[in-house]
């Protein structure tokens, strides 16, 4: 079993897709801008910024504020609590909190809401740590280096250590770090058009995510 177990959070622990895409198109209607691509649960996961750009087709700072702004507005007042906890992952958390891991949190989901999230279903009893890009100063620039800095902060050896995600950009963000990848299928990123790596794990339940944690 191994000593550090660190999740990503949407796609893996918590459905919060309905919220979010809500949020998104709440500050697209609410600013009267057209989005250009649709706004479907496959733009879940990456930082805000990063997906309001590719949302909106442009890299204006001062627009994709303006969208950012009412997002936040409309996410982080109330739809955060309208996440919902996949079936078996409390279980799953309340099961490895009587083992000797250690667990730990590395989303790009902001700061701000990750921990209100946390707070609402009372998990962060859960975690040694929880930590988003803007957790850091300056905010760090990509996922692959946030789970450097848990390892290096928490003085983690690679071994004993692996990252459960939902998505291709989760398992780059392992191999990285040359820490042990579980991909679990019930996320947001579409398997079937995604190429995933011999060294990478394939989780298709939670029965069998648990079967490998406790191993």
């Amino acid at each position: 079993m191994k000593k550090h177990i660190i999740f990503d959070l949407d796609g893996t622990l918590i459905d919060s897709a309905p919220s979010i895409l809500e949020g998104f198109r709440f500050a697209f209607s609410t600013l009267g801008i057209k989005p250009k691509r649709p706004i479907t649960p496959d733009v879940v996961g990456p930082p805000l910024m990063q997906t309001l750009s590719s949302l909106s087709g442009q890299d204006d700072s001062a627009v994709l504020q303006q969208l950012a702004e009412k997002f936040k507005e409309h996410y982080d007042t109330a739809a955060y609590k309208e996440a919902a906890v996949y079936s078996g992952i409390h279980a799953l958390l309340e099961s490895l909190s009587e083992t000797e891991a250690t667990l730990y949190i590395a989303t790009n989901k902001r700061d701000f809401p990750t921990q209100k999230i946390m707070k609402h279903l009372d998990w962060a009893r859960f975690f040694e740590g929880v930590f988003a890009l803007d957790s850091y100063n300056p905010p760090l620039a990509s996922k692959p280096l946030m789970v450097a800095e848990i390892i290096a902060d928490f003085k983690i050896k690679a071994d004993e250590a692996i990252y459960i995600g939902d998505r291709y950009e989760d398992g780059l963000a392992a191999d990285f770090n040359q820490i042990d990848f579980a991909m679990v299928t019930w996320g947001y990123a579409d398997h079937a058009k995604t190429e995933l790596k011999p060294s990478w794990k394939v989780c298709q339940q939670v029965e069998a995510l648990q079967a490998l944690l406790v191993s």
